[in-house]
């Protein structure tokens, strides 16, 4: 069902060895078993199908050094290459026929590619080589011709010319200088044209030097150092002659060379092109092939019985039939709550916490409204929201492309994954700004306010352009209140207000009071449904029913008591400001404090004792009844339960004893009756060493806990009122002190002013507001949810589901 995990069971299957494959490949391809090792002493490497594992694991191997060099080569020409992505596992091993047919494949297609990349690596090389060579002529030619005295170069010294690395040629030149005592003379010069690494491919810049010097000891000491910063030397002769006929010999080389080369990266590219068309089927192949042999190493392989699926024997060639026999299990079976692209972000959060155990309730539907009306609550604003919403938008329109290429910044990758729950936040933040009537901390007057403004000697443009409240809004005046309310949210006069703060205080404070005891009645609606569909009746009277009974006395008793004096008593009885008699309008017509009221319900305390006048008619009769409901409702919790499972580990053992299963022994040894969490047996009882004194000690800590939680978990919804206040305040200061500046300045310097005021805006809203407040009102919403809701009927003891499944492989979500 929709708000519980799928059913499952467990299964044994005997299979013939000559069906494994097929079946196991049948299983992966549906995607609904999960498999346990039936070899846990056994090591991974003395499995049956190790071998046939690793064969798997070289070929992906062979197959993904192919991936990269297809990649290179095609890159500019994305979409061009036909990729084939769909074939079964079956039909998989039927094409490769097996796995060293495959692998003998793979080692052809591997071999012949070493081939081709190691002759066009020895061409490239040699290219790269008479490259510098004509360089180096070139080069040298061009100096010897600028120099005005060869007859000193060729008569008295003798030189060595070589290309080096552009990165290495100063401390090249420094060292030269400095081993050679400065009894040589370097000349260097860039070649234009970048050179490719033969090695990497990368392209390089180099440069041409030449390396004058005297005697044979100058000349080992120049090579010496060449060689250590890897420059390459190559023979120049002296005369332009020799030069000139070489150059030419060299150029002739190189034309031919470069014919060869494009025919070697001709035959390079057709082969990498045949690759290609299989390139995508052979690797799923190949990681479908591996997952199933990883699989069946998880088999008892010494059982061979019966096959049951007349596909999987046509698909085998066996004649012999198998059997899946379901099996009785008294442990948990693992949870699966199906999701799509919309629930999967709600269903994380919940698992973030703990995966929900078998058949429990899952909280993620019902998250799907509540998670964002909270978020909501404490961000409300219209503009905010807005942008948050349009953000959120802008990721659901653009999924597909986002899920083609998978965005690497982990922190875009959450808000991707979390697009729907952005989307329904900044939804629900316009709706709760629209309430609260504030857009980037403005208020805008939609219905017309409810105030006479002209009363109170102000004129309209006075009180919404007003920078600091002056007004002080009070009903009780005459003629200011016309007497009906606004429309629907808050008035936007209140934006003026001098008082705003105290009002929406007092109404937002309590509100989350309310939301709050109406979610925690929900969970315990939740776990009432739990307890009821796993039969669990004792806790179910001994434990929940006490526990609701408690809360509604306690905080229910508060929520009733804040919508009674909403609904009956009117602004002027709240308010007391001129009075002769205090005592007497006390009495008669202030109302009454609920903070007060409380703590007197639970000192046992007549409002009338005190000349308080009483909430309503019969209060204190009352709420003596609900303290002794209270009262009555702990040592329900705390000793019911206890004393009737020790009741029934006493009828147990007297059962055992007349049917001469039990002899006599101590009541520490009787069976007692436990809790399990299956579908089966959730809530019920398996026989366990009973410890009276362990029961006791664990009921103590329950009950104790939830009377605690009772007033802490109400407490922490004030967060609602609190970071709402926050995020309003925060607001009305940014406005204030950033965008009023330039709005208040006239003139072209104004709009100069406001221009530039606007962007420094915008990245304080966007930065403060949206982004780290937003961070704030979520992660407060997840605890309202993990502790203050959650806590009252989920368990999350359970583990996830991992199927065998090949879509999961294929798309890399699980491993092999």
């Amino acid at each position: 069902s929709l708000f519980r995990s799928e059913e499952m069971c467990l299964a044994q299957l005997y299979l013939q060895s000559e069906a494994a494959f097929a079946c196991v490949s049948e299983l992966g391809e549906l995607g609904l078993a999960q498999f346990r090792d039936l070899n846990p002493d056994v090591n991974a490497f003395q499995r049956k199908f190790v071998n046939e594992v690793r064969r798997c694991d070289d070929m992906e191997r062979k197959l993904r050094k192919f991936f990269y060099r297809i990649l290179v080569i095609f890159l500019s020409n994305r979409g061009k290459t036909h990729i084939q992505e769909s074939l079964t596992a079956s039909a998989q091993y039927n094409l490769f026929g097996h796995n060293d047919v495959a692998s003998n494949k793979f080692d052809k297609l591997e071999t012949e590619m070493k081939s081709v990349n190691s002759n066009q690596e020895a061409l490239k090389k040699n290219f790269l080589e008479l490259t510098e060579l004509k360089h180096i002529l070139r080069k040298t030619q061009q100096f010897f011709e600028q120099t005005r005295r060869p007859i000193v170069h060729f008569f008295y010294y003798r030189f060595v010319a070589g290309v080096l690395m552009r990165d290495k040629i100063s401390a090249f030149e420094r060292v030269i200088w400095r081993a050679c005592r400065g009894n040589v003379f370097l000349r260097y010069t860039e070649i234009e044209a970048e050179l490719e690494d033969p090695h990497t491919g990368d392209k390089v810049n180099k440069y041409v030097f030449i390396v004058f010097f005297q005697g044979d000891q100058l000349k080992s000491r120049i090579k010496k150092i060449c060689t250590g910063f890897r420059a390459t030397l190559y023979p120049c002769p002296e005369t332009p002659q020799e030069r000139r006929e070489i150059a030419l010999g060299v150029m002739t080389r190189i034309e031919d060379l470069q014919t060869v080369l494009n025919q070697t990266a001709d035959h390079r590219r057709m082969v990498l092109s045949q690759v290609a068309l299989n390139i995508r089927v052979w690797l799923i192949k190949v990681r479908k092939i591996k997952a199933i042999y990883h699989t069946l190493n998880l088999f008892n392989v010494n059982i061979c019985r019966e096959v049951f699926d007349r596909r999987m024997l046509e698909l085998s060639g066996s004649s012999v039939p198998s059997i899946m026999q379901q099996m009785q299990t008294k442990e948990n079976p693992p949870t699966y709550n199906q999701t799509d692209k919309f629930t999967s972000g709600f269903q994380a959060i919940i698992d973030a916490f703990g995966v929900s155990n078998y058949r429990e309730v899952n909280p993620a539907p019902f998250t799907i409204i509540t998670f964002p009306f909270l978020f909501a609550v404490m961000f409300g604003d219209m503009g905010h929201g807005l942008l948050m919403f349009l953000f959120a938008l802008y990721l659901v329109l653009k999924e597909n492309r986002y899920m083609k290429h998978k965005p690497e910044d982990e922190i875009f990758k959450m808000m991707f994954d979390g697009r729907y729950l952005i989307l329904l936040m900044g939804l629900f933040s316009i709706y709760t700004g629209f309430l609260y009537n504030e857009c980037f901390s403005r208020s805008i007057n939609i219905f017309g306010t409810s105030w006479n403004v002209r009363a109170m000697n102000f004129t309209d443009n006075d009180v919404f352009l007003a920078t600091n409240p002056v007004v002080t809004l009070d009903p009780n005046k005459p003629g200011v209140f016309r007497g009906y309310p606004y429309f629907y949210g808050i008035d936007p006069i209140w934006q003026s207000a001098e008082n705003k703060i105290t009002v929406q205080n007092s109404y937002k404070m309590k509100n989350a009071v309310l939301m709050g005891f109406a979610q925690m009645i929900f969970g315990l609606s939740l776990a009432f449904c739990n307890r009821r569909h796993f039969k669990d009746k004792l806790t179910l009277y001994c434990e929940l029913l006490p526990q609701l009974l408690f809360l509604c006395a306690l905080i229910g008793y508060l929520c009733m008591c804040i919508l009674y004096k909403w609904s009956v008593w009117t602004v002027a009885q709240s308010n007391v400001s001129d009075t002769k008699n205090l005592l007497l309008f006390w009495r008669l017509f202030t109302a009454p404090s609920l903070l007060i009221g409380l703590i007197d319900m639970y000192m046992l305390t007549d409002p009338k004792s005190n000349n308080r006048v009483p909430l309503y008619t019969g209060q204190y009769q009352v709420q003596i009844f609900l303290v002794i409901v209270t009262v009555l409702c702990v040592p329900w919790m705390f000793l019911s339960k206890p004393y009737i499972l020790y009741k029934r580990s006493k009828q147990k053992k007297g059962s055992m004893m007349e049917a001469g299963g039990l002899d006599s022994q101590s009541d520490d040894d009787v069976a007692i009756l436990h809790h399990e969490n299956n579908d089966a047996n959730y809530g019920k009882q398996e026989p366990e060493s009973f410890d009276m004194s362990e029961v006791i000690i664990y009921q103590a800590i329950h009950t104790i806990e939830f009377c605690l939680s009772c007033i802490s978990h109400t407490a922490s919804y004030l967060r609602l009122w609190a970071l709402s206040l926050a995020h309003s305040e925060l607001s009305e200061v940014l406005w204030s002190m950033v965008m009023h500046t330039g709005l208040a300045t006239s003139g072209t310097s104004g709009a100069i002013l406001s221009f530039f005021v606007f962007w420094f805006f915008s990245s304080l809203t966007v930065s403060i507001l949206l982004v780290m407040e937003g961070l704030s009102a979520f992660l407060h919403a997840i605890r309202l949810h993990w502790v203050e809701f959650q806590s009252k009927f989920y368990k999350g003891e359970g583990y996830i589901f991992s199927p065998f499944s090949f879509t999961l492989i294929v798309e890399g979500k699980v491993e092999e």
